[in-house]
């Protein structure tokens, strides 16, 4: 009865896209500087926060925070420069309308999906607020009434500094980690090593290569800690490197920076050559297409991490709707970013820390209000200033 009140209340309802605005926000980091494979790092996020406008006086919100200019094929000056690309060309448009919205947004700006996050995601919040329903409600429902499993991530660092970053978080109450390696080799057995002998049996540990190993060197690391309780996740650059790696390890398999679209998903689970797929919901350009790539991974029974390349309070309520619409049992991880860093963005309303695991906001929508003190005036209008 619910659905079919919500049909009708869609096909009923005429909504009209009036205006796009964008904010920036930089994000320092609590922990310093955030260092990954190949000597990447960096010290402050730029974050640019969407702002739907619609002809009802209804306003969604999204937020976009690329990893850097070299970790994707994406950088935070030029989602705003794609936002004054396609903003004009969605003026009119039912925000309601989502497959539309993607279509459109496809024909005026071919590839750049992170570009559209943050407009995809703005619309889903407008679509809960419409309906007086949580975004998790219109993605199917709360798989993990207990929460989402949280992961912390441990910037590469000497072993003692990122042992020092697990017992800190542990503290915290978080229980699966995961090590930014793709260093030299030698190194980064000994953070494999050292890391996974304060954490306990129960604990998670995931080794990420972010890509930084050449498919000699990552065949040295497998074999190396081929005793130790570790995932590992992307070791090389290409998908047919990782397949190499996968078929000559017994670890658990992540993939992440090859998997953007459904097609290479399906094409993993042809292969085999994954137990776990990282869905960033930029990566795959917002919620809508994080979506799909959720169903088709529950239908074939592989586990996921559900999360983005990084964020703010936005970002990190979009990822809390999305992961808790996960079946449970492929539920690998998330992970929230607002904390992270030293300032909000948002303020999520009804979110708890608790055993590791981290509830859904509550209220309509993505549940999240930004933080207008720290955002301040838009730096970019386009349509109709409602």
């Amino acid at each position: 009865t619910k659905l079919i009140l919500l049909d009708s209340l869609l096909q009923e309802r005429i909504m009209k896209i009036t205006g796009i605005r964008y904010y920036q926000a930089d994000l320092p980091l609590v922990d310093g500087d955030y260092c990954w494979a190949d000597g990447k790092s960096v010290s402050e996020y730029d974050s640019t926060i969407v702002e739907v406008l619609t002809d009802d006086g209804i306003t969604g919100y999204g937020e976009v925070v690329p990893l850097g200019p070299n970790y994707l094929p994406s950088y935070a000056a030029g989602v705003r420069a794609g936002i004054r690309e396609l903003g004009p060309k969605l003026i009119g448009l039912n925000p309601l309308e989502h497959k539309v919205l993607n279509e459109a947004m496809d024909y005026n700006l071919k590839g750049h999906p992170y570009v559209k996050s943050g407009i995809d995601m703005a619309c889903w919040d407008i679509l809960g607020k419409v309906t007086n329903l949580p975004v998790n409600t219109l993605l199917g429902g709360n798989m993990n009434p207990d929460g989402v499993i949280m992961y912390r991530a441990i910037s590469q660092g000497t072993p003692k500094s990122m042992v020092d970053l697990i017992l800190k978080y542990k503290k915290e109450g978080y229980t699966r980690f995961q090590l930014k390696l793709g260093g030299d080799p030698e190194d980064d057995i000994e953070r494999i090593k050292q890391c996974r002998a304060v954490l306990q049996p129960k604990d998670v540990l995931v080794g990420d290569a972010n890509t930084g190993w050449s498919a000699h060197q990552a065949l040295r690391v497998v074999s190396a800690v081929k005793d130790v309780d570790v995932y590992i996740e992307q070791p090389c650059r290409t998908y047919q490197e990782c397949l190499t790696i996968r078929k000559k390890t017994s670890h658990p398999f992540v993939l992440d920076e090859n998997m953007d679209d459904i097609h290479s998903v399906l094409q993993q689970y042809k292969d085999g050559c994954a137990d776990v797929i990282n869905i960033k919901i930029s990566k795959f350009g917002g919620i809508t297409k994080a979506k799909q790539a959720i169903d088709l991974c529950a239908e074939m029974g592989v586990a996921m991490t559900v999360e983005d390349t990084w964020g703010g309070d936005i970002t990190t309520a979009a990822i809390l709707h999305l992961s808790h619409s996960v079946p449970s049992k492929l539920q690998f991880t998330s992970t929230d970013f607002n904390s992270y860093n030293k300032l909000s963005t948002g303020t999520m309303r009804g979110v708890e820390m608790r055993d590791g695991r981290m509830n859904l906001p509550t209220g309509a929508g993505l549940g999240v209000e930004p933080n207008w003190n720290i955002l301040g005036e838009p730096q970019f209008v386009v349509g109709k200033d409602v």
